[in-house]
């Protein structure tokens, strides 16, 4: 019998090619036909992304012992690496890594499934998390009582796998389970992020029964209102609510006007005479100019204090070279709130790059302050950078090092443009946060 060809960069390149050809066909029930096995593809290949990592780990590492490098230190950059193949940050690429070694070395019934598409790598991974503070033992039990019939498990909804698993492992170890919630009680936690159309997500990382609280309390304050006549729905009541409460806004129409300091960055063309160049919101990104008008003007309205601070960029590149050592009070304002750009929301703000503000390999800049003499403005070039943790562990990755480099479409753009090259041999390119 011959032997199955080798799977290689090529061929998968000549599969995306073939992909490209779906429009030609003309049947409805092959087009379902075709979603389907396109979906079991999906997984599988995942599933082969999984295999590649870990075989791509235990080399690296046979690699570096060689070499001599210490254990401790062999695991730096693996997953750096195939997260740049991935192109995703490095904490996802961890998380890949961390998959695959699981689901090869610990979960025999569950790595079938998900190898012969059967599974999506969200259930793979949610059996993997479930069973994290399991011995060895029982998570093999778990694995075997749940994913040993493929059938039932691919059958089964995401819900469902879960809860099973979790009253399987309580059953098994609840010692260990009680521990791991003790944990997870401690990790509690406020998160924010960007979300579409210039909002936020806020979220709240709660024990069960705080969270249930928390939630009763503000549906019960809308109740009340809507029941009072308020013209807003309850969905627009208790967001509203919980920002008044946390904050202790004023409000307009019930709305909230946050008497907090927000780093806001825009242009004067955009403030005082209608332009449209994009604001930037410290920890979020861009938002648009009439946006930024009408939060400046919700706190003028609300009587808050306001703040300003001119700051000088390059008409060239954008960059930021000067700025007001202090902020003025803008003209008409009161209070205790401010609004106002800090050197580091300047510099991300004022160069006008592209991307959030929020990502891992973010880059932030402190400044130094400057006295008032001179008009007191502080030079972009009295700043220094800091990295995070997960930028500066790439450039102790043995063999592997970074360059700025210059963007492929445009030869003239500045060298934001890093390009990794690594211990494979291969290189990568990526855009820092703030870059263009």
């Amino acid at each position: 019998m011959d032997a199955a060809p080798t799977l290689d960069a090529d061929a998968v390149r000549v599969w995306i090619g073939q992909l490209a050809g779906t429009g030609s066909i003309t049947e409805d029930a092959k087009r379902i036909e075709l979603i389907g096995e396109l979906e079991t593809l999906t997984r599988a290949a995942a599933a082969a992304q999984a295999a590649l990592s870990a075989d791509f780990d235990a080399s690296q590492r046979q690699q570096q012992a060689d070499a001599g490098v210490r254990p401790g230190r062999r695991h730096r950059g693996i997953a750096d690496q195939i997260a740049l193949a991935r192109k995703e940050s490095p904490h996802r690429g961890r998380q890949h890594l961390g998959l695959a070694k699981v689901l090869v070395a610990e979960m025999p019934h569950t790595w079938a499934a998900f190898r012969a598409g059967r599974i999506t790598e969200y259930r793979a991974t949610a059996l993997v998390r479930e069973t994290a503070c399991l011995s060895l033992e029982d998570r093999q039990t778990v694995d075997h009582a749940v994913a040993g019939d493929p059938d039932a498990l691919e059958g089964y909804s995401d819900r469902v796998v879960e809860a099973e698993v979790r009253k399987l492992a309580a059953r098994l170890d609840a010692r260990s389970v009680a521990k791991r919630r003790r944990r997870a009680e401690s990790e509690r936690r406020v998160t924010v992020r960007p979300a579409p159309d210039v909002m936020t997500y806020v979220t709240a990382l709660l024990p069960v029964a705080q969270g249930v609280a928390v939630y009763a309390a503000l549906k019960a304050e809308a109740d009340r209102l809507v029941a009072s006549g308020d013209p807003r729905s309850r969905g627009q009541i208790m967001p509203d609510t919980l920002v008044g409460r946390v904050t202790g806004a004023p409000s307009i129409d019930g709305r909230p006007v946050v008497p907090v300091t927000i780093d806001l960055v825009m242009t004067d063309r955009a403030l005082f005479a209608g332009a449209t160049d994009s604001a930037q919101v410290a920890g979020f990104g861009a938002i648009p100019a009439e946006v930024a008008r009408g939060l400046v003007a919700d706190l003028l309205d609300a009587g808050t204090a306001t703040w300003l601070r001119r700051l000088y960029t390059s008409p060239a590149t954008g960059e930021l070279v000067a700025m007001d050592a202090r902020s003025r009070r803008f003209p008409g304002s009161s209070g205790t709130s401010s609004i106002f750009a800090t050197s580091s929301a300047a510099r991300r703000g004022a160069t006008h790059r592209s991307g959030t503000e929020t990502t891992s390999s973010q880059w932030r800049t402190v400044a130094r302050r400057a006295p008032w003499a001179g008009r007191g403005s502080a030079r972009a070039a009295t700043t220094r950078s800091r990295r995070p943790a997960g930028e500066r562990d790439r450039g102790r990755v043995p063999a592997t090092w970074s360059r700025p480099g210059r963007r492929l479409d445009s030869p003239t753009a500045r060298p934001h443009h890093l390009r990794w090259l690594l211990a494979t041999r291969h290189s990568s390119s990526v855009v820092p946060a703030g870059g263009s």
